[in-house]
């Protein structure tokens, strides 16, 4: 008598079995940069799902970090190999390095085109664009660069869009409601739960002060309806999340400088914090300092230090979405504004330059913001260096960056949930509108 159980358990077996197969195979026709073998494989019905983004039990390697990884070069240098001298050995080297990178971008660039997940995490915490990076391949990791921003101005522009309708739509919801109608008069009506749009985008959280891809889990509202930690050099909320930090101090500055270089201009800053740009600022004697702050905690900290009291301040307490359409009406405009908000979404950081600056900045103004979206990771922060050009040119923006080299922060962290900062330059963006 045969034992069923043992049966299902090698029928599961040998499942099991051809899946890892599969996804072996995928992964070495990757590392091989076997375009023919790949297109077989992810293109045909029977093959494992989603092909494209299989990954190693063991590294968490996708066909994308395969590929990549394979492109490293050697490191082994000796100075003659079977009598051939060390020149001769280099060079011949350097062709099959560059011939594999010339293959490996080929087969990158196939993969994403089959719908390869440009930002996807193995094992180390490394996405394919920080491998490629990491070894030195710059053409590829400016590939990932760019399907990054493809991806995340997809994801944007899809973000509120419901599905079209063609013209039979309205037809439809008439004979929906005749029927909705006779059932309720024969009682026969029931209730029908609703259903979620798949084609809404479900687009990642994004804020300016970098904590964007550390807590991605981190809500404006739950971040204003929490308690503070605040010290002389840093602000913690009620997670240990870092909303604001002293290292911050020499960025803030150099971004004082640039939007207010002289005394008697009207200046407005969005986001308050430990009030380090506001200090920069009140250093220039400005005719009109304008402070929007939405967290409790943050506004008796500003008025216990007395910056209710300080010359030409004026405090708003609350968002700056319920404050800034006031202003706009009152027909207030300034020659420079700021702005560096905690746990806001890109789509937020959006609105408030395409729909809000543009009625408040004077036409020889400049404004510009805390550049720290996706600061946890050079390929994100790269990213979004880009998708922030573009939004800004469609607004109707010009925009400068300058590198400023940030030093090790190291010691900066403890006590913090996590690092959210780790990229060597801050790329400081002065922004005004277009000639």
């Amino acid at each position: 008598m045969t034992d069923p159980t043992t049966n299902e358990f090698s029928e599961f077996s040998i499942t099991q079995i051809d899946v890892d197969l599969d996804v072996q195979e995928i992964l070495l026709a990757a590392s091989q940069h076997d375009i023919p073998k790949l297109r077989r494989l992810v293109r045909t019905p029977s093959s494992h799902a989603d092909a494209a983004n299989v990954k190693d039990p063991e590294t968490g390697y996708t066909p994308l970090h395969s590929a990549i990884a394979a492109c490293e070069p050697e490191t082994e240098d000796a100075d003659e190999t079977n009598g051939v001298n060390s020149a001769q050995a280099n060079g011949d080297e350097t062709d099959a390095n560059a011939e594999t990178l010339k293959t490996g971008a080929e087969t990158v660039r196939f993969l994403l085109h089959e719908g390869a997940i440009w930002n996807d995490l193995d094992r180390n915490d490394e996405t394919p664009g920080c491998l490629a990076r990491r070894i030195g391949a710059t053409e590829i990791y400016e590939m990932l660069v760019d399907a990054g921003v493809r991806a995340e101005m997809l994801l944007s522009r899809l973000e509120g869009y419901g599905p079209l309708s063609d013209g039979d739509d309205e037809d439809e919801e008439e004979e929906e409601e005749e029927q909705e109608e006779g059932a309720d008069a024969s009682g026969e009506n029931e209730t029908v739960p609703e259903l979620v749009d798949a084609t809404e985008a479900d687009v990642a959280t994004v804020t300016t002060t970098g904590e964007r891809l550390a807590n991605p889990e981190v809500s404006n509202p739950g971040y204003l309806d929490s308690s503070l930690n605040i010290t002389r050099d840093r602000i913690l909320d009620s997670d240990q999340n870092g909303v604001m930090m002293g290292w911050e101090t020499s960025i803030m500055q150099k971004s004082a400088q640039k939007l207010l270089p002289r005394p008697g201009l009207k200046v407005l800053n969005v986001g308050h914090g430990m009030g380090i740009v506001d200090g920069f600022f009140q250093e220039q004697s400005p005719a009109a300092h304008h402070i929007i702050e939405a967290h409790p905690d943050v506004v008796a900290e500003m008025k216990r230090k007395g910056w209710d009291t300080k010359p030409g301040v004026v405090i708003h307490e609350g968002r700056w979405q319920d404050i800034l359409p006031g202003l706009v009406g009152n027909g207030e405009t300034f020659d420079a504004i700021y702005y560096d908000t905690f746990a806001e979404s890109y789509a937020d950081f959006r609105d408030f330059f395409s729909e809000q600056v543009i009625g408040l900045l004077e036409q020889d103004g400049k404004w510009g913001f805390f550049n720290g979206m996706g600061a946890d990771r050079q390929i994100s922060y790269d990213v979004y260096q880009k998708v922030a050009e573009m939004d800004l040119f469609e607004a109707g923006f010009d925009i400068e960056w300058e590198d400023i080299p940030v030093p090790k922060l190291d010691g900066e962290w403890e006590g913090v949930r996590r690092a959210y900062w780790v990229v060597d330059n801050y790329r400081l963006p002065l922004c005004r509108f277009m000639d």
